[in-house]
C-alpha cells in the first residue's frame, strides 16, 4: 500500500512534467483543432510548394491579352525587340529596346474568322520547346509577319523578347 502512495503521485508527477516539456519546446503545434508536431507541419508546406503546378499557357495567354496590369507585371522589362527600321527603305530589321511606359498593349485573342476576313488575313500558331513558347503571327499575302517568344520562369510564364518583321 505504502508503494501505491508514492507510485502514483511520482508517475502523475512525471505525466504532467512530460506534457509541459514538449510545449515548451515548441515542438507541438496546434493546427485549429489538431496537434501536429513542427515536422509534419514543415513537410506539409513543403510538400503545397511542390504541387503548385506550372502555369497552363492558354489560360494565361487569355489573361495576358485581356488585363493590362497582368500583361503588365509578366512582360520582363526592359524588353529588347526586333522591328523594321522604317527610316530605312528596305525596312531591314534592327533592335531596340522598351521600357514598361512605352509599352502597347498586346492581344492574341483569335478565332478562325481572321483566316477568312476580307482584309489582314492571318492565322497564329503556338509552338512549344521544353520551357519555352512561340506565339507566330503569319498573314496571308499581306506582309503580317511576327514572334513572340515567351518562357517559363518559376513556373509562370513570361514575355522575354519578340520578332515584328510586318510590313
Amino acid at each position: 500500500m505504502k508503494l501505491n502512495r508514492f507510485f502514483f503521485p511520482l508517475l502523475f508527477f512525471l505525466l504532467i512534467l512530460s506534457c509541459g516539456q514538449s510545449e515548451r519546446d515548441g515542438r507541438v503545434k496546434t493546427v485549429g483543432k489538431k496537434t501536429k508536431s513542427e515536422s509534419s507541419v514543415r513537410a506539409e508546406v513543403v510538400s503545397d510548394t511542390a504541387l503548385v503546378a506550372e502555369e497552363e499557357f492558354d489560360l494565361f495567354l487569355q489573361k495576358f491579352s485581356e488585363q493590362r496590369s497582368f500583361q503588365l507585371n509578366r512582360v520582363k522589362f526592359p524588353i529588347n525587340v526586333t522591328v523594321p527600321n522604317t527610316d530605312d527603305e528596305g525596312m531591314a530589321p534592327i533592335e531596340e529596346t522598351i521600357g514598361r511606359y512605352d509599352w502597347e498593349m498586346l492581344d492574341f485573342t483569335y478565332d478562325s474568322t481572321f483566316l477568312t476576313r476580307p482584309y489582314d488575313q492571318y492565322y497564329q500558331v503556338v509552338r512549344f520547346w521544353n520551357d519555352t513558347a512561340v506565339v507566330e503571327i503569319r498573314g496571308i499575302d499581306n506582309g503580317i509577319y511576327a514572334d513572340y517568344y515567351f518562357e517559363l520562369i518559376d513556373k509562370q510564364w513570361y514575355l522575354v523578347t519578340l520578332y515584328e518583321a510586318s510590313f
